[in-house]
């Protein structure tokens, strides 16, 4: 029951969050949702992690063959722990604004955390899809009624993108439906079908396209940056530290393991496309004077690393894959945390404008360091185990091409060890200006969202082996895909 609990909870409370009246205890509200959350999911890991208690499979859609199955496995209890730890950081940062109609913006914020966790859970097509689009449709709204002065035609492109992408990939669910030999949306019925290599090759594209646009990947990555700068820094902080995680989570869940053939004979497209992409926004992240703008950039670097790790297709990549999509997603809600307290105080999120705030504010400026130095991956702290690993799968890929692909993963890493500590420079040392003397050190609950960070990024940058466990079985299970195609594919060609 653990992964319905994880679904209904925020559900529930989010629907209920909409006639609170009083904006404070809508707030409130959504704390205590996101803490139940939380405590379900750690419960999940330690405490109840019997099968019967991960697993859940009733009749749902009977007419179209479609089951209400959800599964807590090991990269689904990362994620569902990434979601469920992420919401009570976002609301203890931001408890000091007032938005406008509270109670519809946390209403919509938990739906969206529903969404995301039956993203994560669910092991039916059908639920996969539905959930997929629960988590899209809140945020639509989140980011054209609370964004910024640009928000409707940015949200709109961002809606296309996304939209465009759902419908491809419900095209590509459907056919699968159709030749599966029960004619349902399960799974395992969808890996039993085992496709021919030549069918394989165009359903791949339906599916692939519709996970690289929620990552995003160069050259789909467009809708991003505008979207990052224009929602509401709450909002932004789910969309890059949860919700571009569910693309990551589809190309192992669901391309890989139902297509393997096609995946791994576009893999040397990919990889290089993927890279590229985390280059170029590492050098548009080094040219930017917008706080909020440098670090949708680096997110989507950093998504293009995780990306051609994911089609270096060997287990260490796996694994570094998946314990890196929770360290970035922590790693990017504190600079998140850090820019939305500049901004508020400041008024401005310009670095040209900024500086020596170090000065005024030491608290904040050391809780910044820590965060920049992980998200660049320095040993001893989180990033640096899931980085390495997913070096190592990239080195080791079976391409001829795999020294070229390394060398581009680590200019990616080089860059942007540049940005970050440009960025920590300018902002944060040298002499205070005007506009940043009379700067006040950070409240309590900012304090605590940032504390909280900072515990897990060194106890997981010291002791890496607490997400190997829960990650190993996943990244074994997906790389006997790959060893299986390399094994036919040399049988093939003597």
């Amino acid at each position: 029951m653990v992964p319905v609990l994880l679904i209904l909870i925020p559900l529930v409370t989010g629907l209920v969050t909409f006639f609170f009246k009083d904006g404070r205890t809508a707030k409130s509200w959504a704390l205590f949702s996101a803490l139940a959350t939380l405590v379900v999911s750690v419960l999940g890991l330690t405490v109840l992690k019997e099968t019967k208690y991960l697993q859940f499979n009733r009749e749902w859609l009977s007419a179209l063959n479609s089951s209400f199955a959800v599964q807590l496995d090991g990269m689904g209890q990362l994620l569902c722990l990434l979601n469920a730890v992420a919401y009570p950081l976002v609301i203890l940062s931001a408890w000091k604004n007032d938005y406008k109609n509270q109670n519809n913006f946390y209403a919509l914020m938990l739906l969206a955390q529903a969404g995301m966790m039956g993203v994560f859970l669910a092991t039916d097509a059908l639920l996969f899809y539905f959930c997929w689009e629960l988590a899209l449709i809140p945020m639509y709204f989140l980011c054209s009624q609370w964004g910024g002065e640009k928000r409707i035609p940015v949200t709109f492109k961002f809606f296309i993108y996304t939209f465009v992408g759902s419908l491809l990939m419900l095209i590509g669910i459907l056919y699968l439906q159709a030749h599966t030999k029960d004619h349902s949306f399960s799974w395992q019925s969808f890996i039993d079908l085992r496709l021919p290599a030549n069918k394989q090759q165009w359903i791949f594209w339906l599916f692939f396209v519709a996970f690289a646009i929620k990552m995003p990947v160069f050259p789909l990555h467009t809708w991003q940056p505008d979207t990052y700068e224009q929602a509401p820094t709450a909002t932004t902080m789910i969309l890059s530290g949860v919700m571009v995680k569910m693309g990551l989570f589809g190309i192992l869940r669901w391309l890989f393991p139902v297509m393997p053939f096609a995946s791994f004979q576009w893999a040397d497209f990919i990889t290089p496309l993927s890279l590229c992409g985390a280059i170029y926004a590492s050098l548009i992240a080094i040219r930017q004077d917008d706080l909020k703008r440098l670090v949708a950039y680096s997110s989507i670097a950093h998504i293009g690393l995780m990306c051609a790790a994911a089609f270096a297709q060997n287990e260490s990549g796996f694994q570094g894959l998946m314990i890196q999509m929770f360290n970035h997603g922590i790693n990017i809600i504190g600079l998140w945390i850090v820019v939305e307290i500049t901004e508020r105080q400041f008024g401005t999120r310009k670095i040209s404008e900024l500086g020596g705030i170090a000065q005024k504010a030491p608290v904040l400026a050391a809780f910044l360091v820590i965060i920049a130095l992980a998200n660049i991956a320095l040993p001893l702290t989180n990033a640096f185990p899931g980085e390495f690993l997913m070096f190592n799968g990239i080195f080791s890929s079976v391409t001829v091409y795999h020294v070229w692909f390394t060398v581009m993963a680590g200019l990616s890493i080089i860059f942007g060890a540049i940005y970050t500590l440009n960025m920590i420079r300018k902002v944060f040392y040298g002499e205070t200006i005007e506009l940043t003397r009379a700067a006040n050190d950070i409240s309590m609950s900012e304090k605590l969202a940032l504390g909280v960070i900072v515990l897990i990024i060194f106890v997981l940058g010291v002791y890496p082996q607490l997400m190997l466990n829960e990650t190993a079985a996943t990244a074994s299970a997906v790389n006997e895909k790959f060893d299986f195609v390399r094994q036919t594919l040399l049988e093939q060609k003597k």
